[in-house]
């Protein structure tokens, strides 16, 4: 079996990723859960990288016409499922943030009184 230059490339960059993936979830940097995920995701890449003939399989079963086209359309629903996910967990920094300015706000208020209220005792 001769190998293709896309083959060789899909293969080092799934190797990679993985151990990028594995090095990050070993500094506390990723859930085991995320990690599952994209060890998934990229030894996905790795098998498609070597038989990309498989897709045209997972085509046929899906009913979509050809290989390639599957894995667009599983690119894209990727895709739009990780900016989804981003957008939520924006969403939710946002509200943190938010609260977290007002109870500094607060504290900064009640650290400026009882800094008025001594300096009005001493005097």
């Amino acid at each position: 079996m001769i190998f293709q230059i896309y083959q060789i490339l899909g293969t080092l960059i799934g190797i990679i990723a993985i151990v990028l993936s594995l090095w990050r979830f070993k500094e506390g940097k990723m859930t085991l859960g995320m990690l599952s995920f994209w060890i998934l995701i990229w030894a996905a890449v790795i098998i498609i990288s070597i038989y990309p003939e498989s897709t045209n399989l997972f085509a046929s079963i899906t009913g979509i016409g050809r290989g390639l086209d599957f894995i667009l359309i599983l690119g894209l629903i990727g895709s739009y499922y990780l900016v989804f996910k981003m957008y939520t967990m924006i969403e939710s920094m946002e509200q943190e943030i938010t609260q977290l300015v007002r109870e500094l706000a607060l504290q900064r208020e009640n650290l400026k009184e009882n800094v008025e209220k001594s300096n009005n005792s001493l005097k």
